[in-house]
């Protein structure tokens, strides 16, 4: 009995969605009363976005004949990172 409630509103949330553009969507939902409303619903955008961070940078400087120091600096390093829009 579960199963097929839930192919029946599965199958009926695929039914009342149709796309009317990009990035949008018609959604039909019941309402309280016999009938149903339309809502269009706007999904968000993903693009890109580029930061600079500081990267620890680890090496060794000569101190004595037999002894290498270890050495800590930094350097800067473009990221990419995604970032979501609302709509």
């Amino acid at each position: 009995m579960r199963k097929t409630l839930l192919a029946i509103s599965v199958t009926l949330a695929l039914v009342a969605c149709k796309k009317t553009g990009e990035g949008e969507y018609q959604v039909q939902t019941p309402t309280v009363t016999v009938g149903t409303d339309t809502h269009t619903v706007h999904t968000p955008t993903v693009g890109t976005t580029q930061d600079t961070v500081n990267v620890p940078v680890v090496g060794t400087k000569k101190d004595t004949i037999i002894v290498d120091r270890p050495v800590v600096g930094t350097k800067k390093a473009t990221i990419t990172r995604p970032t979501v829009k609302k709509p």
